[in-house]
């Protein structure tokens, strides 16, 4: 009898699929390739990634093929736009983000989305564009491209685009200015409609808590630092997004304890200066390679 496997559907190449097998490894999980290009194995776990086009994901997930996928929003809600996204996504993953933006002309003096009335917009994004227009009462054509959207106003294929914006630098390339947000994106992982094998409801659950500590540490700093008591509460104050740090009392300093923190925010050296100018000492911030809630 054949063993289950756990199937994990990711991006073959593109945007995501660096990322994704970081995070994979980044989970401790080490891939193995075959000679298979679309098939590989997770050595020592009856896991297996499915590397697809990153359009296919969302179906093979929700058609059972795989148990998990990790693929971007934006490809979700487009593939997906009458469905319950949240109720397919298990984590945000915090990484490959970037916004689906309306985006125009130099010399267009775009007053807002009742502008586009009438006019043709090019998109790989039809589904979620078209969604936003009936949002705002508009009604334009929609003009369906696979790539190069920048270039239809240029090619008078459209009077605007809607397409993916990262830094802006192809838009301004085109001499084209970002205007509306559509839609803010990143990856995200998603799980089929049904609950995985009983044989295989171990390595899933242990999937979803590696990734969530991979996910958590993204970004985190550990803080230390010696304080003293009389400024403490301030001192604690300043340290961005910490969560009950910990106290401990210093051996032989009555007047000074020690403070250790986990910050979900960026420790930034106006920080620093601060604190030291609050009286903390010997301050050490050091990055996160792992955390589990």
């Amino acid at each position: 009898m054949t063993e289950p496997r756990l199937r994990i559907a990711v991006q073959k190449s593109g945007r995501l699929a660096d990322r994704s097998g970081e995070l994979i490894s980044g989970a401790g999980l080490r891939i193995i390739k075959g000679a298979n290009e679309l098939l590989y194995r997770i050595e020592s776990q009856p896991i297996d990634l499915l590397r697809v086009r990153d359009d296919d994901i969302p179906t093979f997930v929700a058609d059972g093929v795989a148990e998990l996928g990790i693929v971007g929003y934006n490809v979700l809600a487009e593939h997906f736009p009458d469905r319950d996204l949240e109720g397919m996504i298990v984590q945000r993953l915090g990484f490959g983000s970037c916004t689906l933006k309306v985006a125009v002309p130099n010399d267009v003096d775009y007053t807002g989305p009742k502008w586009l009335e009438g006019k043709r917009i090019a998109t790989s994004y039809p589904n979620i564009l078209g969604k936003w227009l009936k949002d705002h009462g508009v009604t334009a054509e929609i003009v369906e491209m696979r790539g190069a959207v920048e270039v239809a106003p240029r090619m008078k294929i459209a009077h605007a685009i809607c397409d993916l914006v990262s830094t802006g630098a192809t838009l301004e390339a085109n001499g084209m200015k970002a205007t509306d947000l559509v839609l803010k994106s990143e990856a995200v992982l998603i799980k089929a409609p049904h609950a995985p094998a009983p044989e295989l409801a171990h390595t899933y659950d242990m999937l979803l808590r590696r990734f969530d500590g991979v996910t958590a540490s993204t970004g985190a700093k550990y803080v230390m630092m010696n304080a003293p008591r009389v400024h403490l509460d301030e001192i604690i104050r300043m340290i961005p997004g910490a969560d009950a740090p910990t106290i401990m009392q210093l051996a032989g300093r009555e007047d000074t304890v020690a403070v250790h923190a986990v910050c979900q925010e960026n420790v930034f050296w106006e920080t620093l200066d601060k604190l030291k100018a609050a009286g903390a000492s010997a301050i050490l911030v050091l990055p996160i390679e792992k955390m589990m809630k």
